[in-house]
C-alpha cells in the first residue's frame, strides 16, 4: 500500500524534497591526494565525495527547489517513487518513469540520463504538478532496464594551488573525473525504455 506523502500547509511535499532544517553549510573544500577533499567528510565505497546534508525531513518548510540528495540516491538505487518514496509501479514492460516531453528527439527516450527517480502510479498525477520540468509537458515511460551509473554534481578545477568550481555536470562512476566532482545525485540510464498511456497524467498535460 503507498504511504501518503507529506504535507506542508495542505499541499504534499515530495519524498526527495529538502527541509530547510536539513540545508547544513558546505565545509571548507579543498584538494587532496585523491582528488577534490572536503573538510570531515570521507569519500563512499564508489569513491564518491557527497555533498553534505542534514536529516531532517518534515522539519521546517519544504525547499521545493533543492533535492535532498540522501533520499533521491535512496529512491534512484531501490527503484522507489520520488513523492511517496515507496516502490515505484512496475509491470511486464518495465519501471514506470516521468519524462519531460522529448518526442521530437531521434531516438527518444531510449539511453536518456536522468537525476529524477521513478514513481508509482498513485503518486504520478501529484509528480506531474510538483515537478517544475514536468509541468505540462509530460510523458509517461516504461523501463526495463535502469543502470544507476553516474552522478550529478559540481564538477571543481584544480588550478595550480587553487580549487574553482565548475559547471554541473553527469558524470559515470567509473570516470576518473568524478574525483573532482562534489555529488548530490545519482543518475540513471533508460534502456529498454517505451512510452505508454498512462490515464492519470492525462488531465496533466494541456491538450
Amino acid at each position: 500500500m503507498t504511504a501518503a506523502p507529506l504535507t506542508y500547509k495542505g499541499h504534499p511535499v515530495p519524498y526527495v524534497a529538502a527541509w530547510s532544517s536539513e540545508i547544513v553549510p558546505l565545509p571548507r573544500v579543498c584538494s587532496a591526494p585523491a582528488g577534490l577533499g572536503l573538510v570531515g567528510h570521507a569519500r563512499d565505497v564508489d569513491g564518491v565525495l557527497w555533498k553534505p546534508i542534514g536529516i531532517r525531513q518534515g522539519v521546517g518548510r519544504p525547499e521545493y527547489g533543492t533535492v535532498h540528495g540522501p533520499r533521491q540516491r535512496r529512491c534512484m538505487r531501490r527503484l522507489l517513487c520520488q513523492v511517496c518514496g515507496q516502490p515505484a509501479d512496475r509491470d511486464g514492460q518495465g519501471v514506470l518513469w516521468l519524462l519531460e516531453d522529448g518526442r521530437g528527439e531521434r531516438g527518444w527516450p531510449e539511453g536518456q540520463v536522468t537525476t529524477h527517480p521513478p514513481a508509482c502510479r498513485p503518486c504520478a498525477g501529484a509528480a506531474a504538478r510538483l515537478c517544475p520540468h514536468l509541468q505540462g509537458k509530460v510523458v509517461a515511460v516504461r523501463v526495463a532496464r535502469p543502470v544507476v551509473d553516474a552522478v550529478y554534481g559540481q564538477r571543481y578545477v584544480p588550478q595550480r594551488a587553487i580549487l574553482r568550481p565548475g559547471p554541473a555536470d553527469v558524470v559515470l562512476k567509473s570516470d576518473p573525473a568524478v574525483r573532482w566532482m562534489l555529488g548530490t545525485q545519482l543518475a540513471a540510464s533508460l534502456l529498454g525504455a517505451t512510452v505508454v498511456d498512462l490515464p492519470e497524467l492525462r488531465a496533466e498535460v494541456p491538450a
